[in-house]
């Protein structure tokens, strides 16, 4: 009886014990939602309607692309060096707050300027703080789901509903209103993503090497190279989508109401990828996921590249799920799993620098020249033939990935 007891009152402990657990996962996971849905909401209120802004100082076309063109230079910086120094002090939660204030602080400033060199700065610091954002969230979600990483989809998700939400609240007022109204809204969003981020719990990884004898490793390893060299042409791929689909939509003859309809039609398509990336990754793995989002983008591209009227291109924008939701996990699973220990967020910052830094300056030049040269019918082709090339690469040289891509 003795005995017996003893297994019961231990059951009743253990049974206490994961019941404490799933409900502090449930809290911990509640927050992660928060500050995807808080920063992209912030994110989708600012960005999209930057150029307005810069064309309401008096700015021409070119000196608009300049500005521009200051991003992806400084996200290239900003994303592995921050998430190198949290890796390499263990200090995450104060990296990320600490720039998720200096971008807040240089938002503040860009309102403000009106001199297109201070103005320009002002673009360069907020690139250089909010590009390591989302790599050091990232990475804590990772951290937090830990075993249960393959769920790290529908934590995003949220991100994309954030998207998709405040971009057309932030349009109208800024239309009803005027252009301070988008930065109104994201400070206001990112006043409650940094108070979300002061409690998200993040817990740096113990890592039984040095810092310096990580990233020597990580940096001598072929395939994270070989990769980052995937993800770099098909985040180029998705640069050229996103910088040139609506000129492209204008010369087939489409209103702005098209092509603010294909922008919500592109969100939706994320949403069920990213609720069942879970599975997708347990079913095909990182690898395998992959291959299917580059594989939409071929089809995405040269559906483009044939669309002879603008509902066409339309239906194709269901796709983005694919080209881009399914890539991004697939990236951030690799991004992962390829780490060393201790240096998951250098990693994630690493990712996110060349598909946001390198392969949006060389969509966005290439892209241009070849669309001012050709059309977009042929520069979508052509994309669509660079990451096919890119896809017979990987399938043939990534085999080496296999061993190590369960998430």
């Amino acid at each position: 009886m003795a005995e017996a007891g003893l297994h019961f009152r231990q059951s009743h402990q253990s049974l206490i014990a994961l019941i404490h657990y799933n409900s502090s996962m449930h809290r911990a996971l509640l927050k992660a939602k928060a500050i995807y849905f808080l920063f992209y909401a912030a994110w989708a209120a600012l960005i999209p309607f930057l150029p307005i802004f810069y064309k309401s100082l008096g700015f021409h076309p070119a000196q608009i692309g300049l500005l521009a063109s200051v991003t992806p230079l400084m996200t290239m910086a900003g994303a592995p060096l921050w998430g190198a120094v949290a890796d390499a002090t263990r200090r995450h939660r104060q990296v990320l707050l600490g720039v998720m204030l200096g971008a807040m602080l240089s938002a503040l400033a860009l309102s403000q300027m009106r001199v297109f060199g201070l103005l320009a700065l002002a673009v360069g610091a907020y690139a250089f703080f909010n590009a390591p954002i989302i790599p050091l969230v990232d990475n804590s979600v990772l951290a937090l789901l830990g075993e249960r990483r393959s769920e790290y989809g529908r934590q995003r998700l949220w991100g994309a509903l954030g998207w998709g939400l405040s971009a057309p609240l932030a349009g109208w007022l800024a239309g009803r209103f005027g252009q301070v109204w988008p930065f109104l809204v994201y400070f206001s969003l990112m006043i409650g993503a940094l108070a979300v981020g002061a409690l998200l719990p993040i817990h740096p990884e113990p890592g039984t090497h040095s810092f310096w004898s990580g990233a020597r490793r990580l940096l001598s390893d072929r395939r994270w190279f070989l990769f980052l060299g995937v993800v770099f042409i098909s985040g180029a791929g998705g640069s050229v989508i996103s910088n040139f689909l609506f000129l492209h939509l204008a010369d087939l003859g489409a209103s702005q109401t098209v092509m603010g309809l294909a922008l919500s039609v592109a969100t939706l398509g994320e949403l069920p990828v990213l609720f069942f990336s879970g599975w997708m990754l347990r079913r095909w793995g990182a690898r395998g996921l992959l291959v299917i989002g580059m594989s939409a983008y071929v089809v995405r591209a040269l559906g483009l590249s044939l669309a002879a009227e603008p509902w066409q291109a339309l239906a194709l924008q269901a796709l983005h799920g694919l080209t881009f939701s399914a890539v991004w996990v697939a990236g951030v699973s690799f991004a992962r799993e390829m780490a060393p220990e201790g240096l998951g967020a250098t990693a994630q910052g690493m990712m996110s620098s060349v598909v946001m830094g390198l392969s949006g300056i060389t969509g966005s030049l290439a892209g241009g020249v070849l669309f001012e040269q050709f059309g977009g019918h042929v520069l979508f082709r052509i994309s669509a033939l660079a990451v096919l090339a890119g896809l017979a690469l990987f399938l043939f040289a990534g085999r080496q990935f296999i061993a190590r891509e369960h998430p």
